[in-house]
This record gives structure tokens, C-alpha cells and sequence, in this order.
């Protein structure tokens, strides 16, 4: 009997897209240890162990680059806006190499999250495509104008080869996709007890003086650190090894821990608005402060999902760079909706999955 194979292709974009589908990648291992993954991304794979505790392949391709950034609020649109092209130009030969290698491993199933040629690899290796996300790069690209339009068209062209989409909470509408099923928040699940994390990292101050910062993994240069000596008696957990050595600032070096991991012994998380961190700080209930980001589509709807699901505070970019962080001694808001999300996502796309094989 051949092993089912599920070929996973995830956006080059941060880690955000990494993590929350090598969360959906674990829960489908576990559930039907049989399956080979062949995880294809530039994400270093270290990342996806912290996720994935099975074999997988790991295969280092990238066929989209999300948004070129010097750090995980700056981006470069022309830089952006020249790598595009090159995709362009290059589709039939990425189209070709893939599709080989596909067929010379009988992959029987394309997941992907949310490459935009991964749905022209199945169709021509004659394999079927779902994909999962909360946005299109379509849409990101289409918010910019002028020349972006016509390569955001080009990329709604080939999300609609699309067979199926898992469209994630706090989304935006995904029109170019056919068949749309919904699902709940997908993430991580949390590894070690409060009172583990306490004596391996030293952390001993209150839940509610606890603060995670994580700024996903493109960071973020220009924290204030400075602020932090207003909060003598608190604790601020940071995995940014290059933050500077303060006596309340915990750097977490050792790569088998993740944010997640943290969420459960915080009062805060402090973040820039990203799916990931939005959806596992949900998942567990722990309070959000972010910064909005005008200049990014995707982060309306992110910022509409944190305030109708979870306790937050949203704060101008001036109260958070030049400010002395006076919003960490004000009460959160609560959520605005009183009916809690849906949080079975990668329950329910696992399931999905592994129905695909057992059926076929």
C-alpha cells in the first residue's frame, strides 16, 4: 500500500504562515500518523519542529514572497513590486520543476497557505488544491493601486483554480476563491506548565505584570525598551536575541520554545497585528495590546477580529513608540461580541484532510 501524501506549500512571507500551518500540519500527523508531509517553504525548518514532532520533508522553495520588509512594520513596495515580476516571468519553469517533483513523489493532495501558483501545480500534475488563509495576496496587493492592480488580477486568476478553500476567522472576503468552507482559529497549543516555564526562565512576577512582546519573526528594530524601567517590578518576555540586557527583560534563546508557549503565564501580549499571534492569543484568552497599520490590508480585519473576541487595547503608534507605556497600568477592553469564536480550525481542516485519503 502507498502512503497518502500531502504536499504543504506555504507562503515565504515572516513566519506567520509558518507556524499556523505547521499547526494544521501536527494535528493531521497525529490524527493519521501514515500520511508523509512534504513541507515546502524557505521557513528554516527548526521553526516547523517546534510545531511538527513527526518526520516530514522538508523541501526549500519559494514561489511567492508576500511583502519585502526591513522589519515587521516597514515595508518595500518597489522591492515588492519587482520580485512579483520576476514570478511572472518565471511561472511556466516554477510550474514545470514542481510539477515533477509532485508526480515523481505521487502526491495525491496540494494544502497550501496561500502561494498563488500552487493551484496551477495541481492542475497540471492533475491533483487537487485547497488552500487555507485569512487573505488573499490579491487583496494586499490590489489595496496598493497603480501597478499592483494587474498583478493582483494575475494572482485572483490563480487562486480561482482553487478546490477548495478553509477561509480562517478575522478574514477578509476571499472572492476569488469558488468553494469557500469556513473554519475556527487555528494555532498552537501550549507545551509547558506555569510552574516549568517559572524555574527554567526565572519568571516570578504576578500573571498581570507579566508581559509578552513578540513581533513575529521579522521583529521589530525600534521597541522602546527604555519604557521598560517605569515597570521596576514587572517582567517583559521578548524572543529577540539582539534586545538589549535589562534586569526585567527575559530573552528566550532556546528554539524549542514559541510565544504560545508564554501566552498562558502573561497578563499581555504585545503585537504587531499578525494572524498568528491574534489567533493564539485568542485561543487562549489572553489580552492583546496592538498597533494598527494603515498601510497593510489584511490588518482591518484583524484589528474588527481582536475587538469583537478578545480583551484588547489598541493603541496609536505614537502611544507605543514615544509614549512611557502608561496603557499597561489601564484596564483592557473587553470583547464587543458575547457569542465566543469558533475554535476548532485545525481540528476541522485535519479532519477534512484525512477523510480526502480514507475516502479516495
Amino acid at each position: 500500500m502507498k502512503r497518502p501524501i500531502l504536499y504543504i506549500a506555504i507562503t515565504n512571507h515572516g513566519f506567520g504562515h509558518a507556524t499556523r500551518t505547521a499547526s494544521v500540519a501536527a494535528t493531521i500527523q497525529k490524527l493519521y500518523p501514515e500520511v508523509l508531509l512534504i513541507i515546502v517553504t524557505t521557513a528554516p525548518r527548526w521553526l516547523l519542529e517546534c510545531y511538527i514532532e513527526g518526520d516530514f520533508i522538508h523541501r526549500q522553495r519559494a514561489f511567492d514572497l508576500g511583502v519585502v520588509q526591513s522589519d515587521s512594520l516597514n515595508m518595500d513596495k518597489e522591492a515588492t513590486k519587482t520580485k512579483l515580476l520576476e514570478i511572472k516571468k518565471q511561472q511556466n519553469s516554477l510550474i514545470a520543476s514542481e510539477v515533477n517533483f509532485i508526480r515523481q513523489n505521487r502526491v495525491d493532495l496540494i494544502f497550501a497557505d496561500i502561494p498563488f501558483l500552487a493551484p496551477l501545480f495541481a492542475k497540471a500534475a492533475g491533483i487537487p488544491c485547497w488552500m487555507m488563509s485569512n487573505f488573499g495576496w490579491d487583496f494586499i496587493y490590489r489595496d496598493w493601486g497603480g501597478e499592483f492592480v494587474a498583478i493582483a488580477d494575475w494572482i485572483s486568476e490563480c487562486y480561482s483554480g482553487c478546490d477548495r478553500l478553509f477561509r480562517l476567522p478575522f478574514h477578509e472576503p476571499l472572492s476569488a476563491f469558488p468553494n469557500i468552507t469556513d473554519v475556527g482559529l487555528t494555532g498552537g497549543s501550549p507545551r509547558y506548565s506555569a510552574e516549568e516555564l517559572g524555574s527554567t526562565w526565572g519568571i516570578t512576577a504576578p500573571k498581570d505584570q507579566t508581559i509578552l512582546l513578540t513581533f513575529g519573526g521579522l521583529g521589530l528594530q525600534q521597541i522602546p525598551y527604555n519604557n521598560l524601567k517605569h515597570f521596576p517590578d514587572w517582567q517583559f518576555i521578548i524572543f529577540d536575541k539582539s534586545a538589549p540586557d535589562l534586569p526585567n527583560l527575559i530573552k528566550i534563546t532556546d528554539r524549542k520554545y514559541r510565544p504560545v508557549d508564554f501566552m498562558p503565564i502573561c497578563g499581555r501580549v504585545i503585537s504587531k497585528p499578525g494572524y498568528g499571534t491574534f489567533s493564539e492569543a485568542t485561543l487562549l484568552d489572553t489580552p492583546l495590546v496592538t498597533i494598527p497599520r494603515d498601510d497593510f490590508a489584511e490588518a482591518a480585519f484583524l484589528l474588527k477580529g481582536l475587538v469583537n473576541y478578545n480583551s484588547h487595547q489598541i493603541l496609536t503608534p505614537e502611544e507605543f513608540f514615544d509614549g512611557n507605556w502608561d496603557f499597561l497600568s489601564q484596564p483592557v477592553q473587553p470583547p464587543k461580541e458575547t457569542q465566543p469564536i469558533a475554535k476548532d480550525g485545525n481540528m476541522a481542516i485535519a479532519q477534512a484532510i484525512i477523510n480526502y485519503f480514507t475516502a479516495s
